[in-house]
């Protein structure tokens, strides 16, 4: 019987869409530190399309291993944890106040920036272990898609990055503190791999995608923020749902 178990080998196709999310990524902090926010914000959206895609095609052609893993790990550490973290603080954290320790925002970021660490070596650890349908903690793309669309968003409004701090301050230090969190995500990983999507979730998909055409900054940012906070809404639920039960019980 074959072994579960990923590979030790190095395959081609899966690791040459891994190194186009990393060029997607490191272009994006080239983009953030020449002001050019608009590119760099759809340079991250590419890298997440280039990460989705480098995992599927592995399971689609069995050409999963170690090294991919680890690779896909290091490469998001820089797409979603370094390069979203640089472009807030370019665009708005920099000019947060603090003294001493230093300024409150390089702080914030570098908090986003290790979470986005943190999280993907704790995603490594559980592999095998956990249920994929379902990731332990926001995933880092998503948390990056937060963050760079938060900044498309409010630079699309022609808003300034120093009249937003009381929203991309707490936006940015939520987004890290989620991805190392206890919330169960739905991962999507499953959809479409062992069933047949029904034909009605195709007219959905549609009409997902000709909604965004409208007006893309903001419906990103709608939909990564409802995707984030999923997974406190979810477990609240969970929670008050095993509280009704137990006062049920009780008053029986």
């Amino acid at each position: 019987m074959p072994s579960a178990k990923p590979g030790r080998g190095i395959y081609l196709l899966p690791n040459l869409f891994t190194t186009s999310a990393l060029f997607a990524g490191f272009f994006s902090v080239i983009a953030a530190l020449d002001g050019d926010f608009d590119k760099a914000v759809i340079a991250t959206l590419v890298a997440m399309v280039m990460d989705t895609l480098d995992g599927r095609v592995a399971r689609m052609t069995n050409t999963q291993s170690d090294f991919g893993a680890e690779y896909d790990s290091l490469a998001d550490v820089v797409s979603f944890g370094v390069a979203p973290a640089l472009q807030m603080y370019l665009w708005s954290l920099q000019y947060a106040p603090g003294k001493g320790m230093g300024q409150l925002g390089w702080i914030v970021c570098f908090v986003f920036a290790a979470c986005a660490a943190l999280r993907l070596a704790r995603f490594n650890v559980q592999i095998g272990t956990t249920d994929k349908r379902f990731f332990q903690g926001l995933a880092s793309p998503a948390a990056a898609g937060v963050v760079v669309s938060a900044i498309w968003m409010m630079f699309d409004l022609e808003l300034k990055g120093h009249d937003v701090l009381l929203f991309t301050l707490p936006l940015t230090l939520v987004a890290g503190v989620l991805m190392v969190s206890r919330f169960a995500y739905y991962s999507f990983k499953d959809f479409g791999e062992k069933r047949q999507l029904p034909f009605i979730f195709t007219l959905v998909l549609v009409g997902v995608f000709a909604f965004a055409s409208i007006d893309p900054p903001k419906v990103l940012f709608t939909g990564f923020a409802l995707y984030a906070a999923s997974g406190p809404a979810t477990a609240l639920w969970v929670w008050t749902r095993r509280r009704n039960r137990k006062q049920n019980r009780q008053g029986g």
